[in-house]
């Protein structure tokens, strides 16, 4: 199995994973654009049981645009995120693509909040459009 690790950007906060991720998602839900600073968040599920968390993280509890909530966990030190959890996702941990910063990484089988999709992104043919 493939180890992949996760840091924020200074690298004090790592997060390191042994499994397949279960989804990676594209989310353009405006949450997800202020937390990114970019117009869609990517993100990959991961069971609790397979991550390794190492480092201080500061923690954000967020409304979804759904009604639940989620803990998003950054580095005190830089900002970057590097993990959050979801109340309705119980033993499950999501993890900014971007923070494994490796090009390989599977690519997004899973697009949500399209209806806050800008116009001009263009997704993969063989992505499934959930609501």
């Amino acid at each position: 199995m493939p180890q992949r690790v996760a840091t924020c950007s200074c690298r004090q906060l790592m997060l390191r994973t042994t499994e397949e991720p279960l989804r990676v998602s594209i989310c353009h839900c405006h949450a997800c654009q202020r937390r990114t600073g970019s117009v869609f968040g990517v993100q990959a599920r991961f069971r609790a049981e397979a991550v390794v968390i190492r480092g201080r993280s500061t923690a954000y509890v967020r409304k979804g645009d759904t009604g639940g909530s989620g803990t998003f966990h950054f580095c005190p030190v830089c900002g970057a995120t590097v993990y959050y959890e979801l109340d309705s996702m119980e033993g499950l941990i999501g993890v900014p693509v971007g923070a494994f910063s490796q090009p390989a990484f599977p690519a997004p089988t899973i697009s949500v909040f399209e209806e806050c999709m800008h116009p001009w992104v263009r997704l993969p043919d063989d992505v499934e459009h959930m609501e």
